[in-house]
């Protein structure tokens, strides 16, 4: 603390930035030996390595990081999350050219010059002290470079800037060639707290079944104490630690030979993944075997992903409870992904909140970007965009699982009611000799799915819910249903397929039979177009009403949707039947329904046929209700006495999850409030909300600004009424 205080109070004395331009930058400077004379100095950027458009915001922060004052700004490279540094070269007053680089320990230790072991074992030993507080660190090196080197080299850089393919690989070609043979400067760690909520929400979502990977590019000392804060990881569980860190890899990388460091590595990252494959397949058939975690850092994960041994990583994955990879690259990020997502062919979610999380959020099936301070690249990169990390419970648990079961109700059912539809027409075939004699009437097969039954499933989609918001976060293992796929198995479609054949056949024989002794008031029989007509109308109220039996909810929005359903076939049929003009084709259906409603058989039909065609459905919704219930159907008997609560309250889970002072203040929040028409305060007059709170038994202590609130109502004297003369 006192370090961070002597370090803010330094910049605050004697570096300010100022102001900048798209290619000057603008520093107030004071200087130890002219105490008290302020001057600003201006900063040039010439080139950039790469091109990124927020490089003018971050180059004032790369000079304070190293103290560069007084010095001319040739070219920098921001902080690649592939090259995993940042790089700087400047010139000082006195001609000197120096480069400056931060970076990943594991990126710059590999670039160092020889030498200076001490202080190389020494800020290793500060990086892991640091990483297991949890702190974010970095490395800072620099290089002085002659003036033709420097000269040499910007040819290259500005050819490889200018050319038109493979920029971006000639790029980073020409920035190996000048960040090596380094000399450490030291180690700088910061604090990245963790979001509000971030640990309850895993934990949750783990109760849900839903395996979390952690990809960060953070040390293996600070993912881990991240991990352990946000519940991933425990004291209870095997840990398989996969790290380059080892003094044997250490030994082979002094040697410097590349190709011996890649072949040693490899070796050793195929000889520990077999190793922990081996032991988790014995723990995992254990029955009281511990929860099984994988830890494994960016060097190793890259030759774990190699063909030949991406299989096993794959199979000691899915067997750990928790996986974290450190040090990784935004590019391995996204390879890891699409292993899980093509290799497992599971249903991936990536969430982030930074440029470096793009590639793994477009590779996922689902893309979250957090808007935050990192900026607005994954929100914009990704499929939805949430405030903070505790809000993804919200989206999965609640939306997303309400969003799966409508889905399966609507796909389900409009494959069930143009199922039901059709098969009639069929049944009608075998008594035509399929001589392509149709059954309905052109417009009837028209409006059917357009009219006739197209509101009801739309509200179905929109309105419907098994549980409310609160109990569906309070129960997260609801959400295994749609892991498993519950709601749209081929067994869910096959019931829906039997019950449209049995309705299909319950409406074609019964009203064909029931008809053929039947006759209008006329005293003729009824023809085609008087069965098909009934037969269309029993068809529209059967498949409106058995969507009703589906709802968990019901709003007044279904009754609304499935009676005017109803009334609109009964409001068409009228009008299409009573009128006929010389040019209609469709004159066999005049007057049909005014035939059929003038008789007896018409109201009897009508009744008994839907009841008749939604007996089986009845019958079987009981028995699966009874014997054989979903999880959210035991959740519902549970709380079928309470009152579905919609408010702020099931929005934010006030019941379990907010403190006593939390709970107090909502509930302050929620007492009767008056505006003032005087003072402009929440309540009308002092007093009222210790008076609400007092009823409500909600303890509401006296503000200090009560007195001047009294003091500024001020009873006005009644204007006096005039008199009438």
């Amino acid at each position: 603390m006192i370090l961070q205080l002597v370090l803010r109070l330094f910049f605050f004395f004697f570096f300010s930035f100022c102001r900048r331009t798209p290619t000057m930058i603008y520093v107030r400077e004071s200087h130890v030996e002219r105490m008290g004379k302020i001057q600003d100095v201006s900063y040039e950027i010439l080139n950039v390595l790469e091109f990124n458009r927020f490089g003018c915001i971050f180059a004032p922060i790369i000079l304070y990081e190293f103290f560069l004052v007084g010095t001319n700004v040739y070219s920098f490279s921001l902080l690649n999350s592939t090259r995993k540094r940042q790089s700087v070269v400047c010139r000082y007053p006195d001609g000197r050219l120096v480069l400056y680089c931060k970076g990943a320990d594991t990126v710059i230790y590999e670039r160092l010059v020889g030498g200076s072991d001490d202080l190389k074992k020494v800020t290793r030993e500060h990086l892991e002290k640091f990483g297991s507080a949890g702190l974010r660190t970095l490395c800072l090196a620099y290089k002085d470079l002659a003036p033709d080197v420097y000269e040499s080299w910007n040819e290259k850089f500005i050819q490889a800037k200018s050319s038109l393919r493979d920029r971006e690989r000639k790029l980073d070609e020409v920035a190996e060639l000048i960040e090596k043979d380094l000399i450490l400067i030291g180690a700088t760690a910061i604090e990245d707290k963790l979001q509000e909520g971030v640990p309850d929400c895993i934990e949750t979502l783990s109760r849900a079944g839903i395996k979390i990977w952690v990809l960060t590019g953070d040390k293996m000392e600070t993912a881990i104490n991240i991990a352990y804060a946000c519940n991933l990881l425990n004291n209870e569980m095997k840990q398989f630690i996969i790290s380059s860190e080892t003094d044997a890899i250490r030994e082979v990388e002094e040697r410097g030979d590349q190709v011996e460091i890649a072949r040693f590595i490899k070796e050793e990252v195929k000889k520990q993944l077999k190793k922990c494959l081996d032991e988790a397949q014995q723990y995992f058939h254990s029955v009281s075997g511990p929860k099984l975690a994988l830890i494994i850092d960016g060097k190793c994960l890259m030759y774990a992903l190699d063909p030949s041994l991406r299989i096993m990583l794959l199979n000691l994955s899915l067997n750990c409870s928790s996986v974290v990879c450190c040090r990784v690259s935004p590019l391995q990020k996204a390879q890891v992904t699409s292993l899980v997502k093509k290799g497992a062919r599971k249903i991936t979610l990536s969430i982030g909140d930074g440029a470096n999380d793009v590639s793994m959020i477009q590779a996922a099936h689902i893309g979250v970007g957090i808007s935050g301070l990192e900026g607005m690249q994954a929100v914009m990169a990704s499929d939805f965009a949430i405030a903070q990390f505790r809000f993804l419970k919200d989206l999965l648990l609640v939306h997303g699982r309400w969003s799966y079961i409508r889905l399966c109700k609507v796909v389900t059912y409009f494959f069930y009611k143009n199922l039901t539809f059709t098969l009639t027409q069929f049944w009608f075939t075998f008594y035509t000799g399929f001589s392509g004699q149709r059954f309905y009437d052109d417009w009837f097969q028209s409006l059917y799915n357009v009219i006739f039954t197209a509101l009801p499933v739309i509200i179905v989609g929109l309105f419907d819910k098994d549980v409310s918001s609160s109990l569906s976060k309070r129960y997260p293992e609801l959400y295994k249903e749609g892991i498993k796929n519950m709601f749209f198995k081929w067994r869910v479609v096959a019931i829906w397929a039997f019950f449209a054949v049995y309705q299909s056949l319950v409406f074609y024989y019964f009203v064909t039979v029931s008809s053929s002794t039947s006759q209008g008031s006329s005293g003729k029989m009824f023809g085609l177009w008087d069965v098909s007509t009934m037969a269309f109308t029993c068809v529209v109220v059967t498949v409106n009403l058995r969507l009703i039996m589906i709802c968990n909810s019901i709003t007044r929005w279904h009754y609304i949707s499935v009676g005017g359903s109803i009334v609109a076939w009964f409001l068409f049929i009228f009008l299409y039947s009573g009128i006929m003009t010389p040019y209609d084709r469709q004159e066999n259906i005049f007057w049909v329904i005014y035939v059929l409603m003038s008789t007896f058989y018409f109201y009897i039909t009508l009744l008994l046929v839907p009841v008749a065609a939604l007996l089986g459905d009845f019958l079987y919704l009981g028995v699966q209700r009874w014997f054989f219930p979903y999880d959210y159907q035991i959740v519902q008997e549970i709380h079928k006495d309470e009152a579905d609560d919609s408010g702020r309250t099931d929005l934010l889970g006030i019941d379990n999850q907010l403190t006593p002072d939390e709970a107090r203040s909502y509930a302050l929040s929620q007492l009767p409030r008056e505006l003032s028409k005087h003072t402009g305060f929440a309540f009308d007059s002092p007093g009222y909300e210790s008076f609400f709170a007092s009823q409500l038994g909600v303890y509401a202590p006296q503000k200090a600004w009560d007195v001047a609130r009294r003091a500024s109502m001020r009873s006005k004297p009644k204007p006096k009424p005039n008199k009438i003369n």
